[in-house]
């Protein structure tokens, strides 16, 4: 298990200074289809996640924070079952992940979300601030060596990133105390968490009581599939134009094509009907 104790005084002063700031703590929300969206940069994120890693190792931070972020699926899910609404009303941070979401606050907000917070991009600027810091990931979730390949590709990509640990989300619920206690012996920080939605929030919930010591849990879908199992993105024109799902269905018209279908009319009801200040 690696020793964080050598951390903990700069740890404390990161702590101090960080502090000053309340939105660390507490970041402004807005309800986005009635769900309450932190209104972050990538940047801002990125600055949270070094403070509460210096807090998590100070034992300032009793448990992880729990981070999951909102799209079309998400929010149609939040509204048609309870217990997955449930779930999310659980979360510590819920991101944008999609640009309907960022959207709909111009629309409807005074104060609308400053971008998209996408999962696929933020890991990016989250894994270079991580190398400069020295934030720990672990990746958890896909299927056999693809977790591995994304850590691998990102650690290239960012030099002196550390992903301490890696493995498939392929497993028995009742392996699941024994993959806790590897994630606090390999000194992670940031646990990666991309189980398919529902199950990822339920189990990060489930978990968090056993990782002391780690600062976050971040759900993050199928994160892992685009820096390890070679699938790729939309363009950026469809991503500013909040058409990434119809590049995703288009591709994969079984699996989602269906999905969107039932899922994007009521997503876009709940966002022009359920978004305020």
């Amino acid at each position: 298990m690696i020793d964080k104790s050598d951390d903990l005084e700069l740890s404390a002063e990161v702590i101090r200074v960080l502090d000053s700031a309340d939105w660390f703590s507490h970041p402004e929300t807005v309800t986005v289809a009635g769900l309450p969206i932190v209104r972050l940069t990538r940047e801002q994120m990125c600055r949270i996640m070094v403070r509460d890693t210096a807090r998590a190792r100070s034992g300032d931070l009793q448990r992880p924070r729990v981070i999951t972020s909102a799209n079309g699926n998400t929010i149609a899910m939040y509204h048609s079952q309870p217990a997955f609404r449930a779930l999310i009303d659980q979360m510590d941070l819920i991101n944008a992940d999609g640009m309907p979401l960022v959207y709909a606050s111009r629309m409807f907000c005074t104060h609308p979300l400053p971008e998209r917070l996408a999962t696929t991009d933020f890991i990016l600027d989250a894994s270079a601030e991580a190398a400069r810091a020295g934030t720990r990931f672990y990746f958890l979730g896909a299927r056999a060596g693809v977790a591995e390949r994304a850590a691998a590709y990102l650690q290239a990509r960012y030099p002196g990133l550390e992903v301490v640990g890696a493995r498939n989300g392929y497993f028995e619920h009742r392996e699941l105390a024994g993959i806790c206690a590897d994630i606090r012996r390999s000194g992670a920080d940031v646990l990666w968490l991309g189980l398919g939605c529902g199950l990822q929030e339920a189990i990060a919930l489930e978990c968090r009581d056993q990782l002391e010591g780690v600062a976050w849990i971040h759900t993050c879908g199928g994160l892992f599939d685009y820096y390890g199992a070679g699938v790729s993105r939309a363009p950026i024109w469809m991503r500013r134009a909040a058409l990434e799902w119809a590049y995703r269905g288009a591709r994969e018209p079984i699996r989602l094509g269906w999905r969107y279908l039932t899922t994007n009319p009521r997503a876009f009801w709940h966002l022009a009907t359920k978004t305020h200040d």
